[in-house]
């Protein structure tokens, strides 16, 4: 073997050196991409409910004013379900019986929330429509749900909520078997951010829904 054809130990080196550069990279990029999957899982709550909320996934209704909307010749029966989360002392319930309403049209239905404890008591409310295929054509005027609901001691309040089913629902193949849906609402304890105490989950003293 002649002089030239021996490894120099300087291109030892330098492919040393090009690997460590290499694996520093693949260990930066590893560590940027567990950052962001940390930020994205803080993230994704709120951006979940934002998605359910603007596309109709899972269930979760849409919102719109209700203007210029078509009324058409389909008919489809709404059910109303209401509970509460153990520890929020209310009771919550559906004052709606179920109705049968023409697609296009707009309908107010109410739901009943009366606080049982001794003390003022603060609630919100999320919901959902089953089947959840139906979601997404269940819009949503006006209502309730993601708002903080304060109640004094005792008190009981009417919660109505405006709703309509959207026309595109006729355009579905998938909702032609569907003549029935279900509006849900499940009220959760809010923290009192002005008491800084948490919602207490005992019922000093009791009182029914009218």
């Amino acid at each position: 073997m002649g002089e030239g054809e021996h490894a120099r130990p300087d291109d030892a080196g330098g492919r040393r050196d090009a690997r460590r550069s290499k694996n520093r990279r693949v260990a930066l990029g590893a560590s940027c991409a567990v950052l962001a999957m940390v930020g994205l899982s803080f993230a994704s709550v709120p951006l979940y409910d934002l998605f359910c909320r603007v596309t109709g996934y899972g269930g979760t209704t849409q919102t719109a004013s209700g203007d210029g909307v078509a009324v058409i010749d389909r008919q489809v029966t709404v059910r109303f379900d209401a509970s509460t989360n153990a520890g929020l002392p209310w009771e919550f319930r559906a004052a709606q019986k179920p109705m049968t309403v023409q697609v296009g049209e707009t309908n107010l239905a109410f739901y009943k929330a009366a606080n049982l404890a001794d003390r003022e008591t603060l609630g919100t409310a999320t919901f959902n429509v089953t089947p959840l295929k139906a979601g997404q054509y269940f819009v949503k005027i006006d209502c309730f749900c993601f708002t903080e609901q304060r109640l004094k001691p005792g008190e009981a309040v009417d919660m109505p909520v405006s709703f309509y089913i959207d026309p595109a629902i006729a355009e579905d193949p998938n909702l032609d078997d569907t003549n029935t849906v279900t509006l849900s609402y499940t009220f959760f304890p809010k923290e009192d951010e002005g008491s800084g105490g948490d919602q207490v989950s005992s019922l000093d003293s009791a009182s029914g829904l009218e």
